[in-house]
């Protein structure tokens, strides 16, 4: 069953059932937060560049480019790399299936824009923008799908996801190397939230990349201490190592990391049971 049926199915059943990213938003959390912000060592480095004030694509756009070219030119495969584009492109297949002259039109132009994605090149970049538009089929549904032949990231924006993904790389020199990266959490999804895909692992710390131009909202530290929790209940024997949770903001070139032993046990249970759902 595709994406977009299961969440009509799921929706008939009346069951609900979210994404992780979904259930952050819902969640009405206390004061600071479960995992409060003053709980992060923060670096910050300086590389003497300074992005452009303008960009004229979503920022969740520029997030997943510069998220996924980054894997990319650290090794991952591109079919690796941008495979949440790809289902999100089969997706909107399945659900236009019934007109004749579209069918496989979109997975098509998701490979063609995928071959096209060579380094960090204006039409590589231009290329992976329009790619990652595909994810929201995947990942919400088709009704939030603007038409990839619409984004069309400006010099200026461009330039800035280049000098994001040129940082993340220098990152990665020093707090790597990864050990797993762009997974999922078999075995650990509940029957309120049933779907949700971590970023990065390295030998004792999970990272969550973010390009936002604030500082790190409650909601996002609590989907970090979400996907350790999850993590620690799924099939992935590495999350026995971890000791610290962490965020990447290569835009602001900061660096927060928390120890996960001094997050009290209270919260984690709290988050366990009435956020997540575990019984």
């Amino acid at each position: 069953m595709d994406a977009y049926s299961l969440k009509r199915s799921v929706r008939w059943e009346g069951i609900s059932m979210y994404s992780v990213t979904k259930r952050i938003s819902m969640v009405k959390q206390p004061y600071g937060g479960y995992l409060n912000k003053k709980q992060f060592d923060i670096t910050t480095i300086d590389d003497g560049k300074i992005l452009n004030e303008k960009e004229n694509i979503h920022a969740s756009l520029i997030g997943l480019a510069v998220d996924y070219l980054t894997r990319f030119l650290m090794g991952t495969s591109a079919e690796e790399a941008f495979k949440i584009s790809l289902q999100g492109a089969l997706c909107l297949d399945l659900f236009l299936n019934n007109a004749s002259d579209k069918k496989g039109l979109a997975l098509r132009n998701a490979k063609k824009l995928l071959k096209g994605i060579k380094g960090l090149d204006d039409e590589s970049v231009n290329n992976v923008c329009k790619l990652v538009g595909y994810d929201v089929c995947f990942r919400a549904g088709i009704m939030g799908y603007k038409p990839v032949e619409e984004i069309n990231p400006d010099s200026d924006t461009i330039g800035n996801i280049v000098i994001m993904i040129e940082r993340s790389l220098t990152f990665w020199k020093e707090y790597g190397p990864i050990i797993k990266d762009g997974f999922t959490f078999e075995g650990g999804y509940t029957d309120i939230v049933s779907s949700g895909d971590g970023d990065y692992l390295t030998r004792d710390t999970l990272w969550d990349f973010k390009v936002s131009k604030e500082e790190p909202k409650s909601k996002y530290t609590l989907q970090l201490l979400m996907y350790y929790i999850m993590g620690c209940h799924s099939i992935h024997p590495e999350f026995k190592q971890i000791e610290k949770l962490g965020i990447f903001n290569p835009r602001k070139n900061k660096v927060y990391i928390a120890n996960i032993s001094l997050i009290s046990p209270e919260i984690i249970e709290k988050v366990s049971r009435d956020v997540i759902g575990y019984k």
